[in-house]
C-alpha cells in the first residue's frame, strides 16, 4: 500500500505560479514512477508530468517549458512547479504512484488549481 497526500493548490491569476507537493508513505520502495495528472470539469484525467527513479522526466506538450517536476527522495516528496499559468491549466491535480512490478497505481485525493484570466 502507498498513501499519497497532495498540497499546494489554490487560486492564482494568469501568469502566476504555484508549487504542488505530494508526500508518499507506505511501501514507497516499490514505486517505479511518480507523476501528476489533471482533470478539468467534464474531461478525462490526463497526464501532466512524470518522473522515474532515475530522475528522468516527461511532460505533456502543453506544459513544456512552464512546469517542472522534481523529487526529494529524502522527504519522499514529489513537486510540480507551475509557472506562467494559464486559465486552461485550471483543473483538479492528482498525484500518482505507479508500481510497475505490481501493475498497480495509487492516487492522491486531488488538489484544486484555478487560474483566473
Amino acid at each position: 500500500q502507498v498513501q499519497l497526500v497532495e498540497s499546494g493548490g489554490g487560486l492564482v491569476q494568469a501568469g502566476g505560479s504555484l508549487r504542488l507537493s505530494c508526500v508518499a508513505s507506505g511501501s514507497i520502495f516499490r514505486i517505479s514512477t511518480m507523476g501528476w495528472y489533471r482533470q478539468a470539469p467534464g474531461k478525462q484525467r490526463d497526464l501532466v508530468a512524470i518522473i522515474n527513479n532515475r530522475g528522468t522526466t516527461n511532460y505533456t506538450d502543453s506544459v513544456k517549458g512552464r512546469f517542472t517536476i522534481s523529487r526529494d527522495n529524502a522527504k519522499n516528496t514529489v513537486y510540480l512547479q507551475m509557472n506562467s499559468l494559464k486559465p486552461e491549466d485550471t483543473a483538479i491535480y492528482y498525484c500518482n504512484a505507479h508500481l510497475t512490478a505490481y501493475r498497480t497505481d495509487y492516487w492522491g485525493q486531488g488538489t484544486q488549481v484555478t487560474v483566473s484570466s
